[in-house]
């Protein structure tokens, strides 16, 4: 029989959950406010696909910058303070970017904010992992899923913005404002002290032994293989969030000559999937296992997308995001599981690196995708939609199966 070892949360604990989840909700819905204003930004700028697609992916540039950095400042000033600090200049960022007079201007402001998200993600997700210590239990997800309630909150408030008529620059100061004081408003009660906390101990399994798995051994080559298809499967899934958050709202607009209001709904579509897909994900790998739910979304996102690019249409396109968003829902949580655990390699060793690499998926998208599109048409440019989905399936071998 399995020990079910769990810890009764005290009031400090539970407060300090809800305050990352605020923490969550406000680093999702800061970007998404500015997402569906792409079009408008691209159309006031006079600037090309290609142009576009490179000074979007500044956004990825400075998050691999600094994401390195991100650990000297948390050990250094404390997960929630840098956490909060990260979302007052994210916010700061977005708003030049969104009133941006030139090109340079809006890439450099977008180089901005994406540092500070990168720093911001680090320190939020250090600060959940010392309230799952707490808890005793997995919480992660469920922060992730609040995440995704931001994002769509967040485009929601952007549609509601254009649909209105308000101006760009005070709709972006109005929201940089909200989540800034929400975030400040957490932070009274995140966890005190430092970020450096050890594990709980998980109790005894069913052998009557530890909890902690004995991790088989692994060749170096072998090792290198399984890393380097976790880091796949992982910018596989920012790719395909990147596909939404950079370009659906241009090709529903531009391409299927949606209104601006209803372009804004393919990105909503894709991250709302994709909160359902985190809600879910936890049950369906606990049941099929790692590597049978990845492929099955991989599976949903290849034909869902291919579908909707193959039978262009404005609801057909939204279902296609939809099903793109929830297709990569649990990639990358279980790449950086697997390559956590990794055998040979310092705790966290696999996990951080997977977590940095995959930010490139975000970098080289854009760009890609721009130059195609301006080759061949923004429709051809979304094929790396279905094409990450079929990558996904050849990889996901390297997941782990069900366990009994």
């Amino acid at each position: 029989m399995t020990l079910d070892v769990r810890v009764r949360p005290a009031s400090r604990e539970r407060r300090a959950r809800v305050a990352v989840a605020v923490l969550f909700l406000t680093n999702g819905a800061l970007f998404a406010n500015l997402l569906p204003r792409y079009p408008q930004i691209k159309a006031d700028l006079g600037i090309g696909n290609a142009a576009y697609g490179l000074a979007v992916a500044a956004f990825p540039a400075g998050a691999i910058v600094a994401g390195l950095g991100a650990g000297v400042l948390v050990r250094r000033f404390g997960s929630a303070r840098v956490a909060v600090a990260g979302t007052l200049l994210t916010g700061i960022g977005i708003v030049v970017a969104g009133t941006a007079p030139a090109v340079l201007v809006f890439a450099g402001a977008l180089f901005l904010a994406g540092a500070m998200d990168a720093i911001t993600d680090v320190a939020q997700n250090a600060h959940a992992l010392r309230v799952q210590r707490r808890y005793g239990r997995s919480l992660i997800n469920s922060f992730h899923a609040i995440w995704s309630i931001g994002a769509v909150l967040g485009g929601a408030m952007a549609a509601a913005a254009i649909a209105v008529d308000l101006p760009t620059g005070q709709h972006l100061i109005l929201s940089a404002v909200l989540c800034t004081l929400a975030a400040c408003g957490a932070l009274r009660y995140c966890l005190p002290g430092p970020d450096t906390e050890p594990a709980a101990d998980p109790g005894p399994d069913a052998d009557g032994g530890t909890a902690a798995r004995s991790r088989p051994v692994m060749t170096g080559s072998r090792r290198t293989y399984v890393l380097a298809a976790l880091v796949l499967i992982a910018m596989a899934g920012a790719l395909v969030e990147d596909a939404g958050s950079s370009w659906a709202a241009l090709y529903l607009s531009g391409s299927l000559h949606a209104a601006a209001a209803l372009a804004a709904s393919g990105y909503i579509a894709l991250v709302g999937a994709q909160f359902v897909g985190r809600l879910l994900g936890d049950r369906l790998v606990d049941r099929f296992g790692q590597r049978a739910v990845a492929r099955a979304g991989g599976l949903i996102a290849a034909v869902g997308m291919g579908l909707a690019l193959a039978l262009p249409s404005v609801p057909g396109t939204i279902l296609g995001f939809a099903a793109a968003g929830f297709g990569v829902a649990t990639l990358v949580p279980a790449a950086m599981h697997e390559a956590d655990e990794l055998p040979g390699l310092k705790p966290g060793t696999g996990l951080t690196i997977v977590s940095w690499l995959m930010r490139l998926g975000f970098l080289l998208s854009p760009p890609i995708v721009g130059l195609i599109a301006d080759a061949s048409g923004l429709r051809t440019g979304l094929l790396v939609v279905p094409l990450a989905g079929l990558l996904v399936i050849c990889l996901a071998g390297v997941l782990g199966t069900r366990r009994r």
